[in-house]
């Protein structure tokens, strides 16, 4: 089930999703490298990641599932919130420079569609950054945090569907390595466990973090949608009666 926005909000105000936030966003923002003059979309509940970007990109937009709900971001200034369906993005072909995509994979019901919908609103050479649950990381075990609910996968199962739909995998980052408990003793120390953990090797990990760039020609064609017809009754002019 996809956490409702006022839930990640929650999460992301306690130590643990402080903590986690902070971990996660070493590997986004390194990934993501120099995004000066770029088109940046944020989707899914991205925006706790996003910050890096507003003075140095073109433009930012945070793109939130209906599902989910939106909640208004940055707190100052216009927001760049959109409430939108992830399968049929409000943009234009070729609109987007880099999407970084967190809490949103794992919990849309068509993955592929959303794949081919992404490969769509990328500019050619762009780039999509995702950021999933690993499929047997104890996050993922425990429905405690926003990254132990909806659809986790394996490093394999993440690069086949990128493979799959034109996006070619070039570099990969792990994090998460500490446990997902709200102990004082996991709080205290979380470097210690990130450094303990990378000794066991990614399969320790939490999340799987993947930069991928587009190839020109899509792999798998958008699937035809059948048009709706909307019966409207017809209408003729009439004024209005007196009483």
């Amino acid at each position: 089930m996809t956490s409702d926005v006022s839930r990640l909000i929650g999460y992301y105000k306690s130590p643990l999703g402080r903590l986690s936030r902070a971990l996660v966003r070493e590997q986004v923002m390194d990934l993501a490298g120099d995004v000066r003059g770029k088109r940046v979309l944020g989707l899914g509940f991205s925006t706790p990641y996003l910050r890096f970007t507003l003075e140095k990109a073109e433009r930012v937009l945070a793109f939130m599932p209906a599902r989910q709900g939106a909640s208004a971001w940055p707190r100052e200034g216009p927001s760049h919130t959109v409430l939108c369906d992830p399968l049929e993005m409000p943009l234009t072909d070729a609109a987007v420079d880099l999407t970084i995509a967190i809490h949103a994979l794992e919990h849309v019901a068509d993955a592929e569609e959303l794949m081919r919908e992404l490969w769509r609103v990328t500019a050619p050479n762009g780039h999509l950054l995702l950021v999933v649950p690993r499929r047997r990381g104890i996050w993922a075990q425990r429905d405690n945090t926003p990254f132990g609910q909806g659809n986790p996968y394996s490093g394999s199962q993440l690069e086949k569907l990128l493979r799959d739909h034109s996006f070619v995998p070039e570099a990969w980052r792990d994090a998460l390595f500490l446990p997902p408990f709200q102990s004082r003793f996991v709080l205290k120390y979380p470097r210690f466990f990130e450094r303990f953990g990378r000794l066991f090797g990614p399969a320790m990990s939490g999340v799987i973090c993947v930069r991928a760039r587009k190839e020109a020609f899509p792999a798998v064609p958008r699937r035809k949608k059948a048009e709706r017809y909307v019966r409207v009754p017809g209408l003729s002019p009439a004024t209005a009666r007196s009483g």
